[in-house]
């Protein structure tokens, strides 16, 4: 499995948030078993990213992610994205998201690196 960016970051959320299936295999799909993301300095392994993906799930109504470039090669992944989140309480979040990863042998994510800024709407 060889991992397309693009398509990884509009329909990743999409499933891990809202699909039928258990967040564990979504999660297991896409990144391997000892796959860790190192976001804006935080390091999170498979089993931390599952426990906050589970409270995701109930309080997020919608997810939305506008990709504004990747770069890939074999090993390699890179990608600068916007990922907006409509939450049960009325609120958008969006958060710019650069992102820079490293792929397994079979395609799958086993490292990424994220940096981030809030990019919210403002409150009416």
């Amino acid at each position: 499995m060889n991992i397309d960016v693009a398509d990884y970051l509009v329909h990743y959320p999409q499933e891990v948030t809202f699909g039928e299936e258990d967040a564990e295999a979504v999660f297991d799909r896409y990144h391997t078993p000892e796959f860790v993301m190192c976001n804006d300095g935080v390091q999170l392994d498979r089993a931390k990213l599952l426990a906050h993906i589970r409270p995701a799930r109930k309080r997020a109504k919608g997810v939305r992610v506008e990709v504004h470039e990747t770069v890939s090669t074999a090993d390699r992944v890179a990608a600068r994205y916007t990922l907006t989140a409509d939450m049960a309480t009325g609120t958008t979040i969006a958060t710019e998201i650069y992102m820079f990863g490293q792929r397994s042998a079979d395609g799958r994510l086993r490292r990424v690196d994220q940096i981030t800024r809030n990019v919210s709407p403002a409150r009416q």
